[in-house]
């Protein structure tokens, strides 16, 4: 049986010139899974407001993590990833897409059924169901197979938080580091409003759950539940006290979002004698402009102002062989390396 493992991210400007991240910006933006409000109005806002001015700003940070070599870190990273697991199923044909900018999914999807598989496995690569970002990519890929006439079997993965080896590749990054040495263990995940939360309840609100305390039929699918059981599920396997850590979130746009707000916490953290902070981020599996940036320079130079000694950043999973190993065994893929 011919099967085709495709591989979807978030996406990246295709340069970081203004128009590129304008035309990022836009796309993202525009999506009503992203910005779930009147039409009319997030047209208005995203074109007219938000693009025009904020191009600008997230162009110059971009500019800082791009490299002269491969470009944007996370098309780089995604690029290995793809290549280092063809290697690994050298009988499955593995592809990668953007969910926003190049590859789009539209163009690859076109090349895979070119070839015409038995199967399609779509993995995003976002191991938490968001709607903002495995709901709006199984959107998009229902959209684009909708228009195609043949149709091969389908299998979509929605999330991975809790599988063993995925918990276990966060674990052995976090190898390079002496836990004993930090004062506070901070994981800290990309935020989402409340009311991308709220909206997976048909009958309450997700304040309403105990999503913190863990996963029932009801909040499986609640982003903030499926954080804090990955968080659970890690610091058991690295033997941290309830004390030890804490969850956070981060990228915020409003303060209408998930909180504790990441540089809330860090910037407390020093007045309560808690110095040297390690942070996870087991939401973005590769590294990218939010933990960089946003995590290696700008909560790090506030964190130190605050009083803070050291901000360590646990890296992501990128391309490590571990991480490849658990993709497979989340696409069911074992029997064909």
């Amino acid at each position: 049986m011919k099967k085709t493992l495709l591989l979807i991210n978030l996406g990246t400007p295709d340069s970081p010139s203004y128009w590129h991240v304008f035309k990022y910006l836009k796309q993202f933006l525009s999506d009503e899974k992203v910005l779930d409000i009147n039409p009319i109005l997030r047209f208005l806002l995203v074109n007219f407001i938000i693009c025009p001015f904020r191009s600008f700003s997230s162009a110059k940070i971009y500019k800082k993590v791009w490299s002269e070599l491969y470009g944007s870190p996370l098309l780089y990273n995604t690029e290995q990833l793809t290549q280092v697991l063809q290697k690994k199923l050298p009988s499955v044909n593995v592809k990668f897409a953007m969910r926003y900018q190049s590859p789009s999914i539209k163009s690859v999807l076109d090349d895979i059924l070119s070839e015409n598989p038995d199967e399609l496995i779509i993995l995003p690569l976002f191991p938490h169901y968001a709607a903002a970002t495995t709901g709006s990519v199984y959107k998009e890929v229902s959209r684009c197979l909708g228009e195609k006439w043949v149709i091969p079997n389908v299998t979509f993965i929605n999330q991975f938080y809790d599988n063993p080896l995925f918990i276990n590749a966060w674990v052995d990054k976090a190898k390079q580091f002496d836990m004993a040495s930090y004062d506070k263990i901070i994981f800290s995940y990309h935020g989402v409003p409340n009311s991308h939360v709220d909206n997976v309840y048909s009958d309450s609100l997700c304040s309403d759950n105990d999503c913190e305390l863990g996963i029932t039929n009801k909040n499986k699918y609640c982003y903030k539940a499926t954080v804090y059981e990955t968080t659970k599920l890690i610091a058991n396997k690295l033997n941290l006290d309830e004390s030890q850590y804490e969850v956070t979130f981060q990228s915020r746009l409003t303060n209408k979002w998930l909180d504790p707000f990441t540089d809330k916490v860090l910037e407390k953290l020093p007045s309560k004698n808690q110095k040297k902070v390690l942070v996870f981020s087991p939401a973005f599996t590769a590294d990218c402009l939010e933990t960089i940036i946003e995590i290696g320079d700008e909560y790090q130079e506030l964190f130190i102002d605050a009083g803070g000694e050291i901000l360590d950043y646990v890296p992501s999973l990128n391309f490590s062989d571990m991480w490849a190993d658990s993709l497979i065994d989340i696409a069911n893929l074992r029997d064909k390396r």
